[in-house]
């Protein structure tokens, strides 16, 4: 029903948070993008509000977080960068029937609008870094909210105006380029990733591979009830540690190095030194994101030449 744009995802983010006040009590999910979970320890916390950061793809541990003063519950699913994936439906369900004024709030910028619609299934805002696969052209950096109740759309509306992070005319002109080949992009993204996951899950240089659209992940059936599809995402580990994982990361030819996701072209990093590297390391630890775990991003480039390529780095990096 209403939907805002913002300079950036982050930006999004803060004015999501400036509906709180001091005093307050945010539930989010322990795996978030890095700089998620910095905005909340560096900015949030500081100014007054209190943080609890859990497993919430265990509803006993969200129920167990909720506190008196809980206002807002923050989602991402897939998480970033462990593909972990959070029961929208339920965690919507648990934290409305116990906190009837709570907010839960759901990054979707893994799966876009097109696979995945959290709005539908309860949350009350929908958050996405258009920077990614919605605009998916890598040329634009913009966040944007979409809600159906009137009030939060009311207060979001104030705060957009005054806090002043919006978008420029130009790059709202090139979303909505991105925008016209956002179905098309994400069947492409979807087969090419998928295809590189049952690649890499074959190969003996590897340890695991975590993707939502294999049989292996340990919430395959809820991905097939909540989501319409997957992304390029891919998560893997490779055998060794932070040697091998360099080595194939300086081997790729034609996936790129870069923290971002979501363009037409094909990215690859690793996130304990780029993206989450502002994450505390215990924390890091904790969710598991080590020095040997890659995050790919399948571009739209031909799946051979992609599958060749992964090949002869994994074959330099683990001989």
């Amino acid at each position: 029903k209403h939907a805002l744009c913002y300079a950036t995802g982050l930006a999004s983010t803060l004015n999501v948070v400036h509906l709180l006040k001091a005093g307050d009590h945010i539930v989010s999910m322990d795996d978030v993008y890095g700089g998620t979970n910095r905005y909340f320890r560096t900015c949030a916390a500081p100014m007054g509000i209190d943080i609890s950061f859990v497993d919430m793809t265990n509803l006993k541990e969200v129920e167990k977080a909720l506190k008196p003063n809980t206002k807002l519950a923050w989602a991402e699913t897939p998480t970033n960068p462990t593909m972990k994936l959070v029961d929208i439906e339920a965690v919507s369900k648990l934290v409305h029937n116990n906190r009837k004024d709570a907010i839960v709030v759901v990054d979707n910028t893994f799966m876009s609008a097109y696979f995945q619609r959290p709005l539908s299934l309860g949350a009350d805002i929908v958050m996405h870094s258009i920077t990614k696969y919605m605009n998916g052209h890598s040329d634009v950096v913009m966040g944007a909210l979409a809600m159906k109740d009137d009030d939060i759309h009311d207060r979001l509306r104030v705060l957009q105006n005054s806090l002043g992070a919006v978008p420029g005319p130009f790059d709202c002109y090139l979303v909505n380029r991105g925008l016209k080949t956002l179905a098309l992009r994400m069947k492409q993204y979807m087969t090419n990733g998928l295809a590189i996951a049952r690649h890499l899950e074959k190969s003996p240089k590897v340890v695991k591979v975590v993707h939502p659209g294999l049989e292996s992940h340990p919430q395959h059936e809820l991905a097939k009830r909540q989501m319409r599809g997957t992304s390029g995402m891919v998560t893997f580990f490779i055998k060794g540690g932070i040697n091998e994982a360099s080595t194939f990361l300086k081997e790729l030819k034609v996936f790129t190095l870069a923290e971002s996701l979501g363009g037409y072209e094909s990215l690859c990093e690793l996130p304990s030194v780029q993206t989450h590297a502002s994450v505390p390391e215990d924390q890091r630890k904790k969710l598991g994101i080590t020095d040997n775990l890659i995050r790919l991003s399948v571009g739209l480039e031909d799946i051979e030449d992609l599958i060749e390529d992964v090949t002869q780095a994994l074959n330099k990096a683990v001989p």
